[in-house]
């Protein structure tokens, strides 16, 4: 008996595009691909949603590697929150699996830096019943513990908590910790498999 729903945000209750958020603010290729090889091929970003690094010493770690596209680096980061935008379905979504009278949760690799570039786009949590962000707990999916981590603060039974998230790893890591799992591949598919589990 599935007595909890938890959900991921990226990619299944708010979109995430990088790609068309920085094709937004910057217009030359090679420059994008400059600053998107600083932000994202060396790990760093990761840090922005532990939480435990300060912002800046992240940012100033992604110009580190391409010193020459500095200010376009800042300029996006200054700006990140466009790289998140709000999902009409998400309300709706959650008021649905409300009224079948189950909890509602969230379970989310998020940074404080995107929450505050763009608030509106989790405009939706006051629907839920609570959740974790990685930045509050300073762990990541798959990393098992912050699967732990729901379990222990909300008083989970696995077997009885239905997780959905758009990440291969992340879902099989919830799979392995003994959670039942759907890999959101599109929000239709998503919801169907999770009327056929309610």
């Amino acid at each position: 008996m599935i007595d909890t729903v938890i959900f991921d945000i990226g990619n299944v209750l708010a979109e995430f595009n990088w790609d068309r958020y920085i094709h937004q603010i910057l217009d030359d290729e090679g420059v994008i691909g400059r600053v998107n090889e600083a932000i994202w091929g060396h790990g760093l970003w990761e840090e922005f949603d532990r939480g435990v690094m300060d912002d800046e010493a992240i940012i100033a770690g992604f110009v580190s590697h391409a010193p020459e596209v500095e200010r376009e680096i800042r300029l996006a980061c200054a700006r990140i929150g466009g790289c998140i935008t709000r999902l009409d379905h998400a309300q709706p979504w959650l008021r649905e699996v409300r009224a079948t009278g189950r909890r509602v949760l969230y379970l989310s690799n998020y940074s404080r830096i995107i929450m505050k570039g763009n608030p509106g786009a989790l405009d939706f949590l006051p629907l839920t019943h609570g959740g974790v962000f990685s930045c509050d707990v300073h762990l990541l999916k798959p990393d098992r513990a912050i699967y732990a981590r729901i379990c222990r603060e909300y008083g989970l039974t696995p077997s009885s908590c239905v997780f959905i998230d758009d990440v291969e790893g992340n879902v099989q890591a919830a799979r392995d910790f003994g959670l039942n799992v759907i890999q959101c591949r599109s929000y239709e598919q998503a919801r169907a498999d999770l009327s056929a589990m309610l």
